[in-house]
């Protein structure tokens, strides 16, 4: 994988998520290389061979959030921060330890078991949590969509080892495959290492998007039978199969007694 470094941008970003204002994602580029993720659509570079970091990333975002009062800051939006190359250029764990150092917390996102390196410095930063998404229950399907990330065994250690370790955790279901992805199965696998589930739906924006041509390429060679009525179901928020999607999901919740959080509208 070749490693360049990317133009001056900046690094603290607006999150959109809940109960966070920042996001950094300390690589741009990932090479887990999903075939779904949303992030292909504005790559700078070809994932399966490079990938870009800051020049200083250090320097820079120390001047960025030099006048923040401490607060939560979410890792993990268009990157992986623990991807293969974060073992070479620690790029993730120096911010952790800046961040660490100005008494802000992290909500982190990742498919990697590398996280656990960090509980050192996660354990110095309460009100932390630490994620990992999920969308297939099985391996064979797995690789298919996402071959070059971790399995989900590593990925449900690795929160296994966290827990244990005092962080809280989540489990990130996303995205939801129509007719794929068995929500019952995959609930089952992580609920006893997981302190919140949330559950999100396969969201696609545009048909001449690259994360669509490439799970329709996927679906045409693997799935060819449900090709068609997938394609519906992926451009439509009031489709019925998403109304039946929450309907199970709820059952579920109160049948198991869940912090579930659905996010299928």
């Amino acid at each position: 994988m070749k490693v360049s470094k990317c133009s001056l941008r900046k690094i603290l970003n607006p999150c959109i998520l809940e109960a966070h204002n920042y996001q950094v994602d300390p690589y741009i580029g990932c090479e887990h290389f999903c075939r779904y993720c949303y992030s292909l659509n504005q790559a700078e570079t070809d994932w399966e061979k490079e990938i870009l970091i800051h020049k200083d990333i250090i320097g820079q975002l120390y001047q960025e959030m030099n006048s923040l009062e401490p607060q939560s800051i979410y890792m993990g939006m268009n990157s992986d921060p623990y991807q293969p190359s974060e073992r070479t250029f620690k790029q993730t764990r120096k911010v952790l330890e800046l961040l660490a150092e100005r008494g802000f917390s992290v909500c982190i996102l990742t498919k990697s078991g590398l996280v656990t390196r960090d509980i050192d410095i996660l354990r110095k930063m309460p009100g932390s949590s630490v994620g990992v998404s999920i969308a297939f229950q099985e391996e064979r399907t797995r690789q298919i969509f996402e071959k070059n990330a971790p399995s989900n065994r590593v990925r449900i250690e690795a929160l296994k080892k966290l827990k244990n370790s005092g962080i809280a955790t989540y489990t990130l279901i996303c995205p939801v495959m129509p007719f794929i992805t068995n929500l019952e199965s995959v609930i089952e696998q992580v609920a006893s290492y997981s302190d919140t589930i949330w559950v999100y739906r396969l969201n696609m924006e545009s048909e001449k998007d690259k994360n669509w041509l490439n799970v329709k390429s996927i679906l045409d060679q693997h799935f060819p039978e449900l090709t068609e009525q997938y394609q519906k179901i992926a451009f439509s928020r009031d489709h019925p199969f998403w109304i039946k999607v929450r309907t199970s999901l709820e059952v579920i919740k109160r049948k198991k007694c869940l912090n579930l959080r659905i996010r299928i509208e």
